[in-house]
């Protein structure tokens, strides 16, 4: 009899402990949903449960000939001072102690002569120069342009490329502009800054009355070539 209730115990004890497996939360396998990309949504039980929560935004996703506004703030500034100074002296001097006398050296007889101390030549120099110099420059460029997406490279990152021309009268001003940047550096805005792309190339070029007035003529800069040292 003992045995027999014993039996029906370890019997009980296990449905129980099946049935409460297949009512646990915490033992249960459960399965992370997909998204509609087939990619793992680990939020999507979180949302189905709670009112608060906040699902982060999803990575854009780029195609060629999308547009994608570039904010344009490069500044530079370099200085340089250098002095230099420099000096130099020099001193040649050629002297003769003796002379042999002719008259002596044609009777075979080697006797100096009467002229003793005879200076040859007798040379100097003397050279100083001191230069100084200095160099500032400052620059800065701010403008906004649109570039067209003409390349989506394998690990995300998106090749840009903008071409702008204004005309003003007589006056004609292009931009060029061309770099790489990642996805996750283009802003909600669709913008991104011009010092957050790799291989950034930009270019400004003017033409107009206002650039030739502010070129140097042919006999100036011939002028400026001949005595520039």
């Amino acid at each position: 009899m003992t045995a027999l209730v014993r039996r029906a115990t370890l019997v009980l004890v296990a449905a129980c402990g099946a049935a409460a497996y297949g009512q646990s939360l915490f033992q249960r396998e459960v399965g992370v949903p997909l998204d509609i990309t087939g990619q793992p949504d680990y939020g999507a039980s979180l949302r189905s449960m709670s009112m608060f929560a906040i699902e982060a935004p999803r990575p854009r996703t780029f195609a060629v000939h999308d547009l994608v506004t570039i904010i344009i703030n490069e500044s530079s500034r370099a200085a340089s001072e250098q002095t230099l100074e420099t000096k130099k002296n020099s001193n040649a001097t050629a002297s003769i102690d003796a002379l042999l006398d002719p008259m002596e050296l044609v009777e075979l007889r080697l006797r100096p002569g009467l002229d003793q101390g005879v200076t040859l030549a007798k040379l100097a120099a003397k050279r100083d120069f001191k230069g100084e110099g200095d160099y500032a420059r400052t620059d800065r460029f701010e403008a906004r342009i649109t570039a067209q997406v003409i390349d989506v490279k394998p690990n995300g990152t998106i090749v840009l490329e903008a071409r702008k021309q204004i005309v003003r009268d007589d006056e004609i001003t292009t931009i060029v502009l061309s770099g790489i940047c990642r996805r996750e550096d283009i802003t909600s805005a669709n913008t991104v800054l011009s010092t957050q792309l790799a291989n950034l190339s930009l270019m400004q070029h003017n033409e107009g009355k206002v650039r030739e007035a502010a070129r140097k003529g042919l006999l100036t800069e011939i002028f400026d070539t001949l005595f520039s040292f």
